[in-house]
């Protein structure tokens, strides 16, 4: 590993793509007082993380529903670090509500406090019948070889299978269990359940997601001396020999061209297409996978349950068994719903979706399923996330590339986790910590 012998905060480093990934590892360079500069091509930051107003539900929406944990470290030490840690609602236990839509059953799984997993051993807190062994199962994600997929580890005649692993894998990796890698769903289960109930709280955003992740971010970067430069397009990344091998001497952008000093560094946090596209030599993914999003607007907020459920506030949280979706967030009279591995029903139309997706809703809810189709708003992310399956995960790059001054940042890059906002932020702070350790300084 190469260092350079100069003081690190006299040069700049230029960070490509103003998503999660990119505005994280801004944050951590900012705080270590570092001069970063974001690029961005789009008009605002946060890429697929943001919050719009969707004037046919008159109501602010995100892009996207995301579940994230209370376990999500980085996501926490992101948001303590930009000062909006009081934009997201902590549940006060955890709680995770289902319902099958075939047969109208339902049922919570109730982690209880501490390390050891007791719940398990109680029907009342377990899925209907499933046994205190099913869960054990889960231990064979750790040892998994990196071809096996999550189906791969569970006997899929069980119930609990269909009840809790499948829809909790299909949310994690954006994947069916029987393609979706097990590598990667078992470091979400050590950090959140395995470490007992209070670190698997869900977390939902006061303000959406943009005025949780974003906003806040670009405040506070603002006030670091922080610049970004918004639709600023990359074209290209000149490189050449420097005293410590191959490293990048310009950044050619739509608006000119600007020479990278022996003092910079230059961070490539974009899309693994983009990415692939500026270093022909780069592996990357080359799959990808779609999430649909549909957004109702309901004509009255439904009754606030008083059981035991996950609300918190105005968000509930509720899984659907039997259906398209997977997730049911309700936000006072908005009704969303997550479809991950969505390619298939991506290609119909918005309306086809939507009257698909209605009547699982009406029937979570209680409500007459044959009334008129309420206001609705269809999000597709076509790329959402590359294709977390097992020979996909190999192409998976690695922070540091051929450059001693180029690092990359993205969920898509090799951080262990799935490609979720918890691995976006978490790949922004490993480049972050790779200039720092150039530099031999303490990360």
């Amino acid at each position: 590993m190469s260092k350079k012998s100069h003081n690190p905060r006299e040069g700049t480093v230029h960070i490509i793509g103003a998503g999660l990934a990119g505005l994280a590892s801004a944050v951590r360079l900012a705080q270590a007082g570092y001069r970063p500069t974001l690029y961005e091509s789009a008009d605002h930051a946060g890429g697929r993380c943001r919050s719009l107003f969707e004037t046919t539900l008159d109501r602010l929406i995100d892009n996207g529903n995301h579940l994230l944990l209370s376990g999500n470290r980085a996501t926490m030490d992101y948001l303590h670090a930009i000062g909006a840690q009081g934009e997201l609602s902590v549940a006060p236990r955890a709680v995770y509500p289902f319902v099958d839509i075939r047969d109208g059953k339902r049922w919570s799984v109730r982690p209880n406090r501490g390390r050891v997993p007791w719940w398990i051993f109680s029907q009342s807190r377990r899925v209907p019948g499933s046994r205190p062994w099913d869960y054990f199962a889960a231990l064979g994600l750790a040892w998994a070889r990196p071809d096996k997929t999550v189906a791969d580890c569970f006997d899929t005649s069980r119930p609990v299978y269909e009840r809790f692993w499948e829809p909790l894998a299909v949310a994690v990796l954006n994947a069916g269990a029987h393609e979706g890698a097990a590598r990667l769903l078992w470091p979400v289960i050590r950090l959140t359940f395995g470490k007992g109930e209070a670190a698997c709280r869900p977390c939902f955003t006061r303000q959406g997601l943009s005025g949780t992740f974003v906003d806040p971010a670009l405040a506070w970067l603002s006030g670091q001396e922080a610049k970004i430069n918004f639709q600023t397009r990359i074209r290209s990344l000149q490189t050449g020999a420097d005293n410590n091998g191959n490293a990048v001497t310009e950044l050619d952008f739509s608006s000119g061209a600007i020479p990278v000093t022996d003092k910079d560094y230059v961070i490539l946090a974009v899309p693994p297409e983009a990415a692939s596209s500026l270093l022909p030599e780069l592996s990357v993914p080359s799959e990808s996978r779609t999430i649909v999003n549909v957004h109702f607007r309901l004509s009255q907020p439904p009754p606030t349950d008083t059981g035991d459920t996950s609300d918190i506030g105005e968000t509930r949280l509720t899984g659907i068994i039997g259906g398209h979706a997977q997730w049911l967030f309700l936000r006072g009279d908005v009704a969303s719903v997550t479809v991950s591995a969505a390619d298939k029903l991506a290609q119909e139309s918005a309306e086809t979706i939507a009257q698909c997706i209605w009547p699982e809703i009406a029937r979570v809810l209680d409500m007459d399923a044959d009334r008129p189709l309420p206001p609705y708003r269809v999000i597709k992310e076509k790329r959402a996330t590359f294709a977390q399956t097992p020979d996909q995960l190999a192409f998976r790059a690695r922070t540091r590339t051929s450059c001693n001054n180029l690092f990359l940042a993205g969920d898509w890059t090799d951080t262990g986790l799935p490609a979720t906002i918890e691995g976006a932020i978490e790949s922004g702070f490993a480049a972050a910590a790779a200039i720092m350790e150039n530099n031999g300084e303490r990360t």
